[in-house]
């Protein structure tokens, strides 16, 4: 079976024209089933959490991130969402998920996923130190800081986010490499600490290929390192587009399929009401 959950609609609206364009490109790929991970900026029950956490200072960073936080975001609830999901389910198999930041108030974040009956959670680190490193807008921060640290500091937010018990999917494993600046000291304490943290959250790895084609580094995110290391562990996987646009749904499944079995995986991760169960891969 194929399934694409990794997937937002806030380049566009909750607009079921636009929408539908999701659908369309799923059937070209032979899709079983999508899901949609909306991003916590998405909702204003999430605000307060990015104003805590992000650098909003006097610096570029923190000038940058005043106007992301005002541009586009926080334009719907959860309510709204769920309520729009449910239309789309008259006509469509569609999953409900959501794509939750590396928050420092771990807590917080149980609160407001508990009160809602999501099918999957996708945690992801975006942002080192109050740093959103993804954006290209701030590649030039990226030479304020050390690189181990960079990887060190990573890891330990991965390790948050596990121990918190929030989260079903590790978003875009190791997204730190988007920007091309790799490591030239031993990774694989990092890639250990990573695999063992999902192991023990029962966790599983978001195989993306949003990363070769939004990013200069051009890879499917895990890298080859860190899936040799998800696969010794037994870690379980799911494909992904990371669509922002309905084109882009199912988006290099096919090569994201032919990474995964070179590592051995015959079977995906399939997601209702946060049950997991493992189906073939084709």
């Amino acid at each position: 079976m194929r399934f694409d959950y990794h997937m937002h609609f806030e380049y566009g609206d909750y607009d079921a024209t636009w929408v539908e364009g999701f659908f369309e490109a799923a059937k070209l790929h032979g899709l079983d089933e999508i899901g949609i991970s909306e991003h916590t900026h998405t909702f204003p029950e999430f605000e307060r959490l990015y104003y805590d956490d992000l650098i909003l200072d006097a610096s570029p960073v923190g000038e940058f991130q005043k106007v992301w936080l005002k541009t586009n975001k926080f334009k719907h609830t959860l309510k709204d969402y769920f309520d729009f999901m449910a239309q789309l389910r008259a006509n469509h198999e569609v999953k409900i998920g959501i794509e939750v930041c590396n928050f420092k108030d771990q807590s917080a974040v149980t609160e407001l996923l508990d009160a809602w009956d999501f099918d999957y959670r996708i945690g992801s680190v975006h942002f080192l130190w109050g740093w959103g490193f993804d954006a290209s807008k701030l590649i030039d921060e990226w030479q304020r800081h050390n690189l181990r640290d960079v990887w060190e500091e990573y890891t330990a937010q991965v390790e948050l986010m596990a121990g918190s018990g929030n989260y079903d999917i590790l978003g875009h494993p190791f997204n730190v490499r988007l920007f091309r600046f790799f490591p030239d000291f031993d990774t694989m304490p990092y890639l250990e600490r990573v695999a063992v943290a999902l192991q023990k959250a029962d966790m599983v790895v978001d195989v993306n290929t949003g990363t070769l084609y939004r990013y200069p580094v051009a890879e499917i995110s895990p890298y080859a390192d860190f899936m040799r290391v998800a696969a010794t562990h037994d870690l379980p996987i799911v494909i992904t587009s990371d669509a922002h646009r309905p084109e882009d749904c199912g988006k290099f499944y096919e090569e994201a399929s032919a990474y995964v079995r070179s590592f051995g995986y015959k079977q995906i991760a399939r997601f209702d009401k946060r049950r997991r169960e493992l189906v073939d891969l084709t």
